[in-house]
């Protein structure tokens, strides 16, 4: 990082009592609650170990793990990623926790693998991605946090769940889609829903590839459409959900790609700000601004061109060659990559998790590599919005920092501030790419920090160590800041052979490897 930079960096938490009273008013308080953001953390060296390795200040619980029972009917899924929390109660000690889960592993999730999965094998493998709803209590005395069994608040979400398009959006002559999948992260709104985000879609149904106005099928690699004819039109958007009431829609304002998050703030007239990336090699930062305060249904989609420090409205009426493309703005959405294209928009290295610092509200992209282009370590990228506004539609930017030996990380993804204004963030070095050739000094994923302030302000150090081939995602703090939650996701998933796993975590022995959401807290 350059010092200028870090100087900016930390001089928004010494501000803060200009910049927000409601901030100031609360910070003498933390003084007196120990919590994950206090602490001047020693870090770790990089492992190869096992396990979830983790500085010596710190300890984990298992929280949830795939086949959790939810309800008689419902069990938690499988590769858990991205994770939020909607309070019910004032201190925040209960209440209902989302995960996304991301993808199946044929491997793994069936007895036997063959070339052609059986309906009902396939069928096992839509059950276990889309979404869990859990309900969960922390205990008063152990600090400890449990899920409750067969909550009335339990629901899945999964890839057999019917949900509607929003506006009543006809696509490929259906009004509701069958399944959310590719659940990558995600998002919640100031009105207390969840945006859970659907990144590779092409994976489950393919896609549809148009060359001179001809409409042909690229296959999956799951084959599903083998069974269900569902068009791959239907994936590869935002779907936001109502952990109360379980309702659910898909958004096609936010445009179709494959969405890595749904980072959502307020613009400074109210209205609703929406970030989101899209998570291949030279694809594109958007923004979306709602028409609205307090729904997400319309409003203009940008994208970013950084060279010009613009956004670019995604319209078919505002550019002429957009208009001459595409016959209507919905088939613009549908085809948002070849959109984003067409005006310029920036291709950059794979655009990840985005987050928005609390206080200068910079924000923070991760750009987790773009190996066809040499680039292997990634970077993250910050975001100057032109007078602090999520409104605004100019903005300055910057490299905050760069992945690499010398940086001490490689392939950031999901990023996190805590209380104190530190940044946390995960890796996601490839399994199968791990321990080898470039990637060898970084050994297993990692969670890493950069805090403001102690002996390694502005470093990066690394607060845990995954199990093999497994990463770190998800990244989720509590209220009072006691617990973070984190889901460790895919360990073991380069194993051939279920006699010899790669992982046996969480068990150990030679158990088989097992994604769960995990409670890190101080020892």
């Amino acid at each position: 990082m350059e010092r200028r930079s870090f100087l900016k960096f930390i001089s928004a938490t010494t501000a803060v009592s200009a910049l927000d009273t409601g901030f100031a008013a609360e910070l003498p308080k933390l003084k007196y609650k120990p919590s994950l953001s206090e602490v001047d953390y020693e870090g770790i060296a990089f492992s190869s170990e096992d396990n979830v390795v983790l500085t010596k200040e710190l300890q984990y619980d298992l929280l949830l793990k795939w086949q959790d029972a939810l309800t008689e009917k419902e069990s938690f899924g499988f590769n858990n990623d991205y994770i939020n929390f909607v309070p019910l109660t004032k201190t925040g000690t209960e209440g209902i926790l989302w995960v996304n889960h991301e993808s199946p592993d044929r491997f793994m999730i069936l007895d036997h693998v063959s070339n052609k999965p059986t309906k009902e094998e396939i069928e096992k493998e839509m059950y276990s991605v889309g979404g869990s709803l859990v309900h969960i209590k922390k205990d008063d005395k152990t600090g400890k946090w449990t899920y409750i069994k067969n909550s009335p608040y339990n629901r899945r979400f999964s890839g057999l769940s019917l949900i509607p398009f929003a506006n009543n959006e006809e696509i490929m002559g259906k009004t509701i889609a069958m399944g959310t999948l590719g659940n990558c992260a995600g998002g919640k709104t100031p009105w207390n829903t969840i945006l859970t985000c659907e990144e590779n879609y092409d994976l489950f149904y393919g896609e549809t590839i148009l060359n001179d106005g001809m409409a042909s099928h690229l296959k999956s690699e799951l084959g599903w459409e083998n069974y269900y004819d569902n068009p791959p039109e239907h994936y590869g958007w935002v779907v936001e959900i109502d952990p109360i009431s379980g309702e659910a829609k898909k958004h096609t304002s936010m445009g179709r790609m494959a969405h890595e998050c749904a980072t959502t703030t307020r613009a400074k007239d109210g209205r609703v700000v929406v970030y989101t990336g899209d998570d291949s090699p030279n694809e594109h930062l958007y923004k979306f601004i709602s028409d609205s305060h307090d729904n997400l249904n319309k409003g203009m989609l940008y994208v970013a061109n950084l060279e010009a420090g613009i956004w670019t409205p995604l319209d078919r009426e505002i550019h002429m060659e957009l208009g001459k493309h595409f016959s209507t703005q919905l088939e613009l959405l549908i085809q948002t990559r070849a959109a984003a294209k067409m005006v310029k928009g920036t291709p950059l290295d794979r655009p990840e998790d985005i987050e928005i610092h609390p206080i200068s509200k910079d924000v923070f992209i991760s750009l987790t590599n773009n190996k066809p282009k040499g680039n292997y370590h990634g970077a993250i990228l910050k975001l100057m919005e032109e007078n602090a506004d999520a409104g605004s539609l100019t903005f300055k930017h910057e490299y905050f920092l760069t992945g690499g030996e010398e940086s001490g990380f490689s392939c950031p993804d999901n990023l996190a501030f805590d209380d104190q204004y530190n940044l946390w963030f995960t890796s996601d070095i490839a399994g199968g790419s791990q321990n080898k050739k470039q990637y060898t000094p970084f050994k297993n994923n990692g969670l890493f920090m950069v805090p403001v302030k102690g002996k390694n302000a502005g470093k990066v150090i690394q607060i845990a160590s995954a199990p093999n081939t497994a990463e770190f995602t998800g990244p989720y703090f509590s209220q009072d800041y006691k617990t973070l939650f984190l889901s460790v996701q895919h360990p073991g998933e380069t194993s051939k052979d279920k006699d010899n796993f790669i992982s046996h975590w969480p068990n150990g022995g030679n158990s088989k490897p097992i994604p769960c959401v995990i409670q890190i807290s101080l020892k």
